[in-house]
């Protein structure tokens, strides 16, 4: 048997303090860790702090998460056994977003998951669509629906007999961290964001027939 760890995560950002603010529920994002240092995660996010709309596959740290000021970050782990071939499934999936430079971040199911309860673009997934999908391959827990219609929340609640870990975690640096908290000025902040919004309604319109599982 294998583990994966998946991380609930109270950001510290200007969006999640707002989001928690809204929803009076603490974690506003979510990720995997394959090992229990939890050091390394997997998701769909922003590549660079600053430019929240510029997103896609990434590989995320601690301090990533409690940057600046900030020393410790909350978050909820739960530890799922998973058999080696569902283990090596979930790793192939992985591997091929990872690998995909065409991969984006879906920002309009995520927004308009409490209307529409989520839905697919083409090469798109947010940090909750792709958690589930992974899930979804580890046949751990029992799911109902297509994995691209689960929230944070539901996830929470169906993953509870698997809590591993609950609280702060401390800041550890990383060799990108730099890069990361560079602020690109805003002319190519607005460029890169109108571009994303661009190339995501494109995917909606004209490459529905191409989504694949």
């Amino acid at each position: 048997m294998k583990t994966i760890y998946i991380c609930l995560v109270a950001a510290h950002t200007g969006l999640g303090k707002f989001v928690r603010r809204l929803t009076d529920y603490p974690y506003t994002h979510i990720a995997v860790s394959k090992d229990e240092s939890l050091t390394d995660f997997v998701t769909y996010s922003r590549r660079k702090h600053y430019v929240p709309l510029d997103a896609g596959f990434m590989h995320e740290y601690r301090d990533y998460y409690a940057f600046g000021k900030h020393r410790t970050v909350r978050m909820k782990v739960y530890a799922l056994p998973v058999a080696e071939a569902a283990y090596a499934r979930i790793m192939q999936f992985i591997g091929a977003c990872e690998s995909d430079a065409a991969q984006m971040f879906n920002l309009f199911s995520m927004v308009t998951m409490p209307l529409f309860h989520g839905f697919r673009i083409y090469k798109a997934h947010n940090c909750m669509s792709f958690t589930a999908r992974i899930l979804e391959l580890s046949e751990t827990v029992p799911m109902n629906k297509p994995y691209w219609r689960y929230d944070i929340h539901e996830m929470d609640r169906f993953l509870d007999g698997h809590l591993y870990f609950e609280g702060e975690l401390e800041r550890t640096d990383s060799p990108d961290y730099e890069s990361y908290m560079e602020k690109p000025p805003f002319a190519k902040r607005l460029s890169v964001s109108a571009k994303t919004i661009i190339t995501l309604t494109k995917r909606c319109m004209f490459a529905r027939s191409r989504i694949e599982d």
